[in-house]
């Protein structure tokens, strides 16, 4: 794209202004720096005091992106993230409840820590209610506002994921499912997006995988061969459903995974092993 014709491309969220949690991660990051690109204020809240900071640098978007420190588990950092935006911004138009950790992978459950299952609820879920709860709080005097959650493909299928990510994942579309009813009369639209696995550090971290040679096993596994996914595809969705173009879009589980989900293959390739 040139200079003009990208100067021709229309803003599609100028004038909002946005949190993110987890903003400073993969998919925090993508998004934060494509909703700048938009036109957004962004407020990336998050744990990574060093990332954070350094994001909001590399956009240098003229005061338009912001860093707070944010743990979701902490209700206070959380209602402190929903006011430094509207101190800051004046308003806010869309929260997104990015935040979430994969947890310990274990080989059975009887290996499982419970302590490690709570942790892992308590920021996937918990973080994300409360993020949905402070958004709440100045969206639904100004009857209008968009909250988006970050589930999994782990909230459709099964056996992929360790028990507590899969749960907490689940979870979060209930909530966004119930929460879509209930703040719909205020004209606040509430969404999830359910990415396949992707090549970032926390994927890499939980299965002990470089990002090359993770790249390969998601692109061999993929239902959708030639493009591999990226962070980048979950924060086009995001724009999307931040966006007036969804303006009638709520209660949506958008799931990014290339038709993965749609298919067991596992008969097809023992049977293709044993003919060969």
């Amino acid at each position: 794209m040139n200079g003009s014709s990208a100067a021709l491309t229309p803003k599609r969220l100028e004038g909002k202004v946005a949190v993110i949690t987890g903003g400073a991660g993969a998919i925090g990051a993508s998004t934060a720096r494509l909703f700048v690109r938009h036109g957004a204020k962004v407020v990336v809240a998050d744990v990574q005091d060093k990332l954070g900071p350094s994001l909001c640098e590399e956009l240098g978007a003229k005061g338009a992106v912001s860093y707070v420190h944010c743990d979701v588990t902490r209700d206070e950092d959380v209602k402190n993230a929903v006011d430094f935006a509207v101190a800051k911004y004046g308003k806010l138009d869309i929260m997104y409840n990015n935040a979430g950790i994969t947890g310990k992978v274990y080989p059975t459950v009887l290996d499982a820590d419970g302590e490690d299952f709570k942790r892992v609820l308590d920021i996937n879920v918990c973080g994300a209610f409360l993020g949905a709860k402070h958004a709440a709080r100045v969206m639904i005097p100004a009857k209008r506002g968009v909250i988006l959650f970050t589930a999994s493909i782990a909230s459709t299928c099964a056996g992929e994921s360790p028990h507590a990510y899969t749960t907490s994942k689940h979870a979060v579309v209930g909530l966004m499912k119930n929460l879509c009813v209930e703040l719909g009369q205020y004209g606040i639209r509430v969404n999830a997006i359910s990415p396949c696995g992707l090549a970032t550090p926390l994927l890499g971290n939980a299965v002990g995988l470089e990002k090359s040679m993770l790249e390969e096993v998601l692109s061999a596994s993929a239902v959708l061969k030639g493009p591999v996914p990226e962070t980048e595809d979950v924060a086009e969705a995001a724009l999307y459903l931040s966006g007036d173009e969804a303006k009638f879009v709520s209660g949506l589980n958008l799931v990014v995974d290339g038709g993965y989900t749609t298919t067991n293959p596992t008969f097809k390739i023992l049977l293709e092993r044993l003919m060969s």
